[in-house]
């Protein structure tokens, strides 16, 4: 039926797809959402069960840098969201509450220029997949009419991206990652794993935990996990089993 929400919203995510010239994916939900919940950017985190996940879409730098602060701090309503499997809806960062539950990122997200953000578990029974992130400048909650249309968003992008993660990498259309990841994201990631995978390597610890460190070092230098993979691949910096790192050159 075309007048209901799923296939309303099913219409919006195929205009999306078309516009881009590609297969529809779960990075045409993200893109699609932002004009229909009426929200000022989105971003879509990839992750499986026990990952830490990797930022597979944004629609804009702040929505980048919401994904990767939640990525690098392990705090915010991503996190919540997977770990309670349910909505998370922030409407004020700036309230007493929102500060208590996330101390560092509210302020640093604020920041960053949000005002509001709420997060959607991707998930079926119990697979996950990830979450959407949305986020608007001025705080405010979502409407009846808006968190509905949010949440049939959140599932299509859950059964995009689940379907996308099936088929063969190879088949991602040219100048873009898997599922319609654009480029830049994609590259990123692929730096973001090879550092982590060097480090296994430099500490002498499993992928688990140097993805910890990596974290870690990067909330620790202010830093974007996207900058401090890229100087780590290129060997400008080295991580040593004792907390102190040494740059590229010195004994």
């Amino acid at each position: 039926m075309t007048g209901s929400r799923p296939g309303r919203v099913w219409s919006l995510v195929a205009a999306q797809a078309a516009r881009r010239g590609g297969r529809v994916s779960a990075a045409d939900a993200c893109a699609a959402a932002v004009a229909a919940v009426q929200v000022t950017g989105a971003w879509l985190i990839a992750a499986g069960n026990g990952e830490a996940g990797h930022v597979m879409w944004a629609t804009d730098e702040v929505s980048e840098l919401l994904a990767e602060l939640q990525l690098t701090l392990g705090e915010g309503p991503g996190p919540d969201a997977r770990v309670r499997g349910g909505p998370v809806l922030a409407s004020d960062l700036g309230d007493p509450g929102s500060v208590r539950r996330w101390p560092v990122f509210a302020p640093a997200a604020g920041q960053a220029g949000a005002a509001a953000v709420f997060v959607f578990p991707l998930q079926v029974g119990a697979i996950q997949a990830g979450v959407m992130g949305l986020y608007r400048e001025r705080a405010g909650p979502l409407s009846g009419p808006q968190l509905g249309d949010a949440l049939v968003f959140a599932d299509t992008a859950t059964l995009l991206l689940l379907d996308a993660q099936n088929q063969a990498a190879g088949e991602a259309a040219a100048g873009s990652g898997p599922g319609g990841q654009p480029a830049g994201l994609a590259a990123h990631r692929a730096e973001i794993d090879q550092a982590t995978g060097m480090l296994t390597e430099q500490l002498g610890v499993g992928i688990a935990e140097a993805f910890i460190r990596l974290r870690a070092y990067a909330y620790a230098h202010d830093r974007r996990l996207s900058d401090l993979a890229r100087d780590i691949v290129a060997r400008r910096l080295r991580l040593r089993p004792d907390p102190d790192p040494l740059e590229d050159g010195q004994p």
